[in-house]
C-alpha cells in the first residue's frame, strides 16, 4: 500500500485523460480535433501556463451532463485511491462550463454523485472548492458565487486559478468577503507565475488559509518568515512546476529548502492527465529527484492531512494521521 496522504491541489478538469475525453466526445457528439488518443497525448506537451490553458479549455467540450461530471469525478478518484490518497479535496472552474451553456447545478450535482459515493467505494473522503477565474472579471466572479447559493450545501470553499499574470488577488477582494460571509473556507493560486507580493495579497486582502502553489515566497525572507510562523499551507505542485516551466528541472525545486525553512508544505498533482503524474507519481518523483528521505515525505503526508479542511471530521483526520505515522516504507517505496 502506498503512503496515506491528503490531496488539497487538484482541478478535476486536469484529470480528463485521452481516453475518457474521446469516450465522452462519442457519447456527446463532439468532433475532437485529434484523430487518435496518441496524437491528443502528443498534444499534452506544452510550452508555457497559457499553451495549457488554451488545451485546458478546449477539451471540455466533451463535458455536458452530470454523467460526464460523475464519471470525470469517478475516474480521478480510482486513480487517486491507489496512489494512496484517503482525501481530497478538489476544484472545480463553473465559469468554464456556464460559458459553454452547462448550467452550474449539472457540473455540481454530477461531480458529488461520484464524490458522494467515494468514501465508501474508494476509501476517499472529499470535499469540493470552487474556483474563480482570474483572467476574468470580478464581476463574473460574484455572479457565480450568486449562482452557487443553492448548491452551498456541496460546496466546502472557494479559489481563485488560470493564468495569474497581470491578474492580481486584489481584484477579487468583494468576492472573497461575499464568500466569507456565505461561511466557505478561502484559498487562491499565488506566487507560481506571480510574484510573492501575490502571496501578501491573498493573505491580507482576501484572507486565504491556504496558499496554492507559492513558489515564489523564496523570493522573499520576511513573507518566508512569516508563512512559517503562521504555518500557512502551501499547497505545491512538483511535476507541474516543472511542465510549466516554474523551475526548469525537478532537481532544482526548492521544497527541500522550503522545508529546511520551517514551510508547511503538502504535494499534489494539479492538473495530473497534463502534466504527466498524479499525486503517488510526485511523491515519488520528489524522492529519486530530490533526494527526500522517509521521514521528510512521512512529513508531507502528515502535513497534507493537518492543512486539510477536515475540521468537521477531526476523528477521521486523527485517525488518517495514526496511518501516517505507523506506515512502514521499506515494504512499499515511495509513493
Amino acid at each position: 500500500m502506498p503512503l496515506p496522504k491528503a490531496e488539497l491541489h487538484l482541478h478535476i478538469e486536469g484529470t480528463l485523460e485521452p481516453e475518457l475525453a474521446f469516450a465522452l466526445a462519442a457519447r456527446n457528439g463532439v468532433t475532437l480535433p485529434y484523430k487518435d488518443t496518441e496524437e491528443l497525448r502528443r498534444a499534452y506537451l506544452f510550452q508555457d501556463l497559457q499553451s495549457f490553458l488554451d488545451l485546458y479549455y478546449g477539451l471540455m467540450a466533451v463535458l455536458h451532463t452530470e454523467d460526464d461530471f460523475a464519471d470525470l469525478a469517478d475516474a480521478y478518484l480510482a486513480r487517486a485511491a491507489e496512489q494512496g490518497v484517503r482525501h481530497a479535496e478538489i476544484f472545480f472552474d463553473p465559469q468554464a462550463h456556464t460559458s459553454r451553456g452547462v448550467p452550474l447545478g449539472t457540473v455540481v450535482e454530477g461531480l458529488a454523485r461520484a464524490l458522494d459515493a467515494g468514501e465508501e467505494r474508494y476509501g476517499v473522503s472529499t470535499r469540493l472548492i470552487m474556483c474563480f477565474l482570474r483572467d476574468e472579471s470580478a464581476e463574473s466572479a460574484m455572479e457565480t458565487l450568486q449562482a452557487a447559493q443553492p448548491y452551498l450545501h456541496r460546496i466546502t470553499g472557494v479559489g481563485l486559478d488560470s493564468a495569474e499574470a497581470g491578474h492580481p488577488p486584489s481584484k477579487f477582494r468583494e468576492v472573497y468577503e461575499a464568500a466569507a460571509a456565505l461561511g466557505l473556507r478561502k484559498v487562491a493560486h499565488a506566487g507560481e507565475e506571480g510574484p510573492s507580493a501575490y502571496i501578501r495579497e491573498a493573505l491580507d486582502i482576501l484572507g486565504v488559509e491556504r496558499i496554492d502553489h507559492g513558489l515564489r515566497c523564496m523570493e522573499d525572507p520576511d513573507l518566508v518568515a512569516r508563512l512559517a510562523r503562521e504555518r500557512i499551507p502551501l499547497t505545491l505542485c512538483p511535476l507541474s512546476n516543472v511542465r510549466l516551466r516554474a523551475v526548469d528541472v525537478l532537481a532544482e525545486h526548492p521544497l527541500p529548502r522550503m522545508m529546511a525553512e520551517g514551510l508547511l508544505c503538502t504535494v499534489n498533482s494539479d492538473d495530473p492527465a497534463y502534466f504527466g503524474g498524479y499525486v503517488g507519481d510526485n511523491f515519488r518523483a520528489v524522492h529519486e529527484a530530490l533526494g527526500l528521505g522517509e521521514e521528510q515525505l512521512r512529513e508531507l503526508a502528515r502535513n497534507s492531512f493537518v492543512a486539510s479542511f477536515l475540521e468537521d471530521d477531526e476523528e477521521r483526520r486523527g485517525r488518517l494521521l495514526t496511518e501516517v505515522e505507523a506506515y512502514e516504507f521499506e515494504a512499499a517505496g515511495a509513493e
